[in-house]
């Protein structure tokens, strides 16, 4: 397929689908012909924002629509495998949002469909495309650090924005708090470790804030191990200040240690840093360009393009998607069982 503006269609317009469609109006080749909001006030916020795209409030009559390319689907997670499988049924390309769904089973599903529709799925697991993180994993993947033994991915940030009617602390329509945040670290965490093994077994441990919701846990870590004798560590606490960020692998021959910070996660003036050290000295690495979660949506619209056009690869596809979630349901079984869980092997 030759180069070719690629229409999108955005599901979902809240507070980080008006984000998603603001970074495709953003991308050269890209282009917002649809959205779809739930309430007459979001659609009034997305006819204002985007007057030459239509807008509707029933998503699958969006789906219908033939002059859409590619969905993002930006929703609450209960709703992410009836929207993604309607859409990769309907054989359109899909950026969804993470986590791809509540189960693994659902995942794998999810990754099936695209194969038989043969149409790109990617997952916002955007840590990927960071100009800080991926400058991590570049200098990892160059023999920086030598064989990488160990990873520490820590978080400390204010809690959770309810999201739409509360949502985001509802367990039934999250599913599971670690599929909201952790997430992204355990993902981060299997990339780092990419070429050397999967994920095997996990032990998780939290507590939360409030005595009457245990299932909301707002202090989280987990040991995950990898084959070979790695592991890595993710923790995070929900009920501190602003948000900030680091990450420590250290491997057979040096070490590397980033950093991010912020007055909120979606601030576009964060401080941030990458040294490393291969003996006494640590050095600091240059990077290039701002890092963030409102640049890095950029950089996933421009890397689906690519992929919808070109057959490039996607930064995140389904099956490290479905990785990221098996991970997160081992966890929180481990949490419940007090035991080492193991994880299943994913395969398609």
């Amino acid at each position: 397929m030759s180069d070719s503006e690629i229409r999108f269609g955005v599901i979902g317009y809240g507070a980080w689908g008006g984000c998603h469609a603001r970074a495709i109006d953003a991308v050269a080749g890209a282009r917002v012909v649809a959205l779809c909001a739930r309430s007459e006030e979001s659609c009034a916020r997305a006819r204002a924002d985007f007057p030459e795209a239509a807008v509707v409030s029933d998503w699958r009559a969006l789906i219908a629509k033939e002059e859409i390319d590619a969905f993002v689907v930006v929703v609450p997670s209960f709703l992410h495998f009836e929207i993604a499988s309607a859409v990769l049924a309907a054989g359109k390309h899909l950026l969804l949002e993470k986590p791809m769904a509540l189960t693994t089973d659902h995942c794998l599903e999810l990754v099936r469909l695209a194969r038989e529709k043969d149409v790109q799925m990617a997952v916002g697991h955007e840590l990927r495309l960071s100009s800080l993180w991926g400058k991590m994993k570049a200098l990892i993947d160059e023999g920086y650090i030598g064989d990488p033994k160990y990873a520490l991915v820590e978080l400390s940030r204010r809690p959770y924005r309810p999201g739409a009617d509360g949502w985001r602390y509802d367990i039934e329509r999250v599913g599971d708090w670690i599929l909201e945040e952790p997430i992204h670290f355990f993902d981060f965490a299997r990339w780092c470790f990419s070429g050397y093994g999967e994920a095997r077994q996990v032990y998780a441990v939290a507590n939360s804030r409030q005595p009457d919701h245990p299932e909301l846990q707002d202090n989280f870590s987990a040991t995950l191990h990898f084959d070979e004798g790695r592991y890595a560590i993710v923790t995070q606490t929900l009920a501190a200040f602003e948000h900030h960020q680091t990450a420590k692998v250290t491997g057979s021959e040096g070490a590397l240690w980033a950093r991010w910070s912020g007055a909120m996660d979606r601030t576009r003036h964060p401080t941030f840093s990458l040294r490393g050290a291969r003996g006494e000295e640590p050095e600091d690495f240059e990077i290039d360009g701002t890092p963030g979660e409102i640049f890095e949506l950029e950089e996933q619209v421009a890397t689906m393009v690519a992929a919808i056009n070109n057959g490039s690869p996607v930064h995140a596809d389904g099956l490290d998607g479905a990785w990221s979630v098996e991970m997160c349901l081992a966890a929180s079984r481990s949490i419940i069982s007090g035991q080492v869980e193991s994880l299943r092997s994913l395969k398609i």
